[in-house]
């Protein structure tokens, strides 16, 4: 069953997800994944998010609002996703900065992005964190962690190549289909899954 209920028939209501982009480089790894991502999508958007989403990929925040329910600013911690009375089943942020990181790690949630992290640290709630930093520092694999012994996912964006991606989109899109299969979501059958028929 969905976290946050079922509908006033009884059916399970769609998975309900947060989405947060923060100002890592790696924009187009967000926008794949809000796009291909299912169920009921919100998105919160960094400062930084917002310009490094244009200049990688030359959209605007309006380009993505008819993939998501809505789109808030990272600074609205009046928003409804800042408390824990607002079920979540997942949150993913992708890109996630090592800064976000190292906030949530250290329990900072002066942002929508870190508020709703504590949020689902708390509440034991899903929380997928796609990071795009590379080499790490001792101090960024120490915060992943101490993440990772708190329940969270720490994935790095490293797309596959066993599926023989052809562009760059078709390596994008096989790192979306790898979070999607960790949310329990339909992403298609996976390395050499023909052979279990």
């Amino acid at each position: 069953m969905s976290a946050h209920g079922s509908t006033a028939g009884g059916a399970a209501a769609p998975r309900r997800y947060l989405i947060g982009m923060t100002g890592a480089s790696g924009a187009i790894h967000g926008v794949d994944f809000v796009k291909r991502c299912p169920g009921e999508k919100f998105l919160v958007l960094s400062d930084w998010a917002r310009q490094v989403l244009q200049t990688e990929t030359g959209l605007k925040p309006s380009d993505l609002e008819p993939h998501v329910r809505r789109i808030f600013p990272d600074a609205d911690l009046a928003a409804p996703f800042a408390s824990g009375s607002n079920r979540f089943d997942a949150l993913i942020v992708v890109p996630c900065s090592v800064s976000t990181l190292a906030k949530i790690a250290a329990g900072i949630a002066d942002t929508l992005i870190t508020r709703a992290a504590h949020v689902a640290l708390k509440e034991r709630m899903r929380m997928v964190l796609c990071v795009r930093e590379t080499p790490l520092s001792s101090i960024a694999l120490a915060n992943a962690l101490t993440l990772s012994r708190e329940g969270a996912v720490i994935m790095p964006i490293s797309p596959p190549w066993y599926a023989e991606p052809r562009s760059l989109d078709d390596l994008v899109a096989a790192f979306s289909r790898k979070v999607l299969a960790l949310l329990g979501e339909d992403a298609g059958a996976g390395w050499r899954g023909d052979e279990l028929e």
